[in-house]
């Protein structure tokens, strides 16, 4: 099957490209956020192909997946049609909650797929045809030696988005155990930039426990990766959380001295660190593995192209 998809979230399409199906990728000589085609700090297989709008009016597409509602006009623009179409949706809503309305509510002639039962939950997507394919991650493999007695925990844009990330909690979770903050951006509070997913893995890897402090957003793959990796884990018990990360994984907790004194006594206790990581790479994989992901994104791809 052939798929157009803008490259916007780039670890979900790493998982994605995986499989048999073929992505065109529109890409714009400036690489900017309508025309990026290829990633350049993931590895992507050959099935992932480039095409300029030129092109793309030539190209048989069997299934059109959006991810922000102004690529509904530019795919019509880009290919001269518009073939049946999925609305992903990766993000939680915003707002109040008697009017988080997506922006493909109502519709007939759109699927939309959340990335998490929360978030399906939370958004109003009225009549259209709505489901739920849960995250998928291509499995990073075993990498935990846990040798800094630290934390790690990544935040792409902490400073912008603020409380919503839970930047504002890293002063009060770093008074016993050091935090070393990952992510783009993360430099503007002394952090390390962003860096490729490969040597993210391994960095993460070598740090004691992996701390999630996000309140609201949608579940962060960054967090599934690290269970994949074999970290504990200290996490909010926000949005999908509690239902991802077992206790057996670690600590989740919305009381910020819980949070505090799980990373505590994890960094001490090397060993219950390194079974409750054993425990969250037994819980990712088998919840969020490759083969179901991709298994329920071809179900869903035949459907809505048969339309």
């Amino acid at each position: 099957m052939r798929i157009f998809m803008w490259h916007v979230h780039g670890s979900y399409q790493t998982a994605l490209v995986q499989g048999s199906n073929e992505f065109l990728l529109p890409v714009l000589p400036d690489r900017g956020p309508d025309g990026r085609g290829r990633a350049q700090t993931w590895e992507w297989p050959a099935n992932a192909i480039e095409v300029t709008p030129e092109q793309a009016a030539d190209e048989d597409v069997d299934v059109l997946i959006v991810q922000r509602q102004h690529e509904l006009e530019l795919a019509e623009r880009w290919l001269g049609r518009r073939p049946p179409t999925i609305y992903l949706e990766h993000s939680s809503p915003q707002g109040r909650i008697a009017e988080m309305r997506h922006p493909a509510a109502d519709r007939d002639d759109v699927t939309v797929v959340h990335v998490t039962h929360f978030n399906a939950l939370f958004w109003d997507t009225g009549a259209t045809d709505t489901r739920v394919i849960e995250h998928g991650v291509l499995d990073p493999g075993y990498r935990y030696t846990g040798e800094l007695a630290r934390a790690a925990v990544a935040i792409n844009e902490p400073v912008r988005r603020g409380r919503v990330t839970g930047t504002d909690l890293l002063p009060r979770l770093n008074g016993d155990v050091p935090l070393d903050l990952f992510g783009m951006g993360a430099d503007e509070l002394g952090g390390i930039d962003d860096v490729p997913q490969a040597r993210l893995h391994d960095e993460l890897a070598r740090r004691r426990v992996y701390l999630h402090p996000i309140r609201w957003t949608s579940l962060g793959l960054t967090l599934l990766e690290a269970m994949h990796l074999g970290m504990p884990v200290v996490a909010l018990a926000t949005t999908e959380v509690a239902e991802a990360v077992p206790p057996a994984a670690g600590v989740v907790s919305n009381r910020v001295e819980s949070l505090r004194s799980g990373l505590r006594e994890l960094v001490q206790d090397r060993d219950r660190a390194r079974e409750c990581g054993v425990r969250a790479r037994d819980a990712a994989l088998d919840r969020y593995g490759i083969d179901r992901f991709l298994a329920d994104w071809d179900a869903t791809l035949e459907e809505v192209a048969s339309r």
